[in-house]
């Protein structure tokens, strides 16, 4: 029997992966100050874009000698750099969980042609991260944005290796404690965690990573976008907001926003206690249903961010379809935008409970998900 409906909605139905949920603050008037039709070479630009970076800095706790960049393209374009640059100088370990992982295992594989091991698990797994020679470059995801499977910690890294780490990290910084002496490459984008606008990746460099571009020539040759050194140096300027390509300022302007928003809530620690409180919250559910579950095999690399869901009830026919209509349904009533899983992925749900998202929202919409469920069922049945 169907329940009735609930009564109450989430104030803010926005639980997609990306672009995710503006910070719950943001309205407008946050880029009232944004320097438009100025160059982002002038003092104003050069100053919004140094902020950024040196905000970025102290709130994820980067260390002084990391550099940090805005570059183009978002994430994909930001790790696309750090591959076309660094790898090649010796061996890989190319890492994949999920679609995005295997992505940058395409890339490395049959366009770049390096010498690579592969490593991958299925979509709920993680690869056993000790396993890996580290005396090889080792490319690999934070968080499985796709798959819902996150790193828990950076203990299988060595401190003594003589690779580099490339981390793709979109969906984990601001979320989770990334161990920065285990990190060479580390890249995100501004639209997932803090909910910022679309197309403008960050790129961070440890030391161990400058030197490798300062002593490296890779065989193939760079596009001017992913130029990182000019005669054997680092461009400097790329890591003080001078960027490769123009910015957009109002995207500029909103990323300082967001970065406020972070600091009122608590900086890093505040943001991945909103995480976790949200994905708690869904894990609650979960644990006292039999009909759903976290796609997730091991608690302990659950993500807090792109939780993913899979229906288990036998009663389901078609798995895919299923899925499909509860979301199509829990849209429909504007109870969850945007939660179906990734197309590549096994059939289910992703909710976003990054930073921006409100524990309460996600309170408010899993009675929804409930009633979605049985809706489905029962509908399900009656046409059998």
């Amino acid at each position: 029997m169907v329940k009735t409906a609930p009564a109450t909605r989430p104030a803010n139905p926005r639980f997609s992966s990306g672009p995710c949920a503006k910070p719950p603050t943001w309205t407008p008037a946050a880029l009232a100050d944004a320097p438009l039709g100025r160059s982002h070479r002038a003092a104003v630009g050069k100053e919004r874009l140094q902020s950024a970076i040196e905000r970025t800095r102290d709130i994820l706790g980067v260390p002084a000698d990391y550099k940090i960049g805005i570059v183009p393209a978002s994430d994909t374009g930001a790790f696309e750099m750090a591959m076309w640059n660094l790898l090649g100088q010796r061996p890989a370990e190319m890492v994949a969980w999920e679609s995005f992982g295997a992505g940058w295992v395409t890339d490395a594989v049959k366009q770049l042609k390096i010498d690579a091991r592969v490593h991958t698990a299925d979509y709920g797994q993680i690869v056993d991260m000790a396993a890996l020679d580290y005396n090889r470059d080792v490319c690999f995801t934070w968080n499985g944005t796709t798959s819902g499977v996150r790193m828990p910690n950076g203990d299988a890294i060595p401190a003594d290796r003589a690779g580099l780490t490339l981390c793709d990290a979109t969906s984990a910084a601001f979320a989770m404690d990334l161990p920065w002496d285990k990190l060479d490459v580390t890249t995100f984008s501004w639209q997932k965690v803090l909910g910022g606008e679309a197309a403008h990746g960050m790129l961070i460099l440890s030391p161990r990573a400058v030197e490798r571009l300062e002593s490296y020539t890779p065989a193939w040759p760079l596009p001017m976008i992913f130029r990182l050194t000019k005669g054997g140096k680092l461009i400097d300027g790329i890591f003080s907001g001078a960027t490769i390509n123009t910015p957009s300022m109002l995207c500029v302007e909103d990323y300082l926003a967001s970065l406020d928003w972070a600091e009122s809530v608590g900086g890093l620690k505040g943001l991945i206690a909103r995480a976790d409180a949200n994905a708690g919250a869904i894990a609650d559910f979960v644990a006292a249903r039999d009909w759903i579950e976290n796609l997730a095999d091991d608690p302990a690399t659950a993500s807090t961010t792109s939780v993913c869901l899979k229906f288990t009830d036998a009663r389901i026919t078609d798995g895919a379809a299923f899925a499909k209509a509860v979301a199509k349904r829990l849209e429909a009533e504007g109870a969850a935008l945007d939660v179906g899983a990734y197309r590549d992925a096994p059939p289910g749900l992703r909710i976003w409970c990054g930073g921006t998202v409100e524990t309460s929202d996600i309170e408010a919409m899993l009675p929804w998900l409930e009633w979605a469920f049985q809706t489905e069922i029962t509908a399900q049945s009656a046409a059998a």
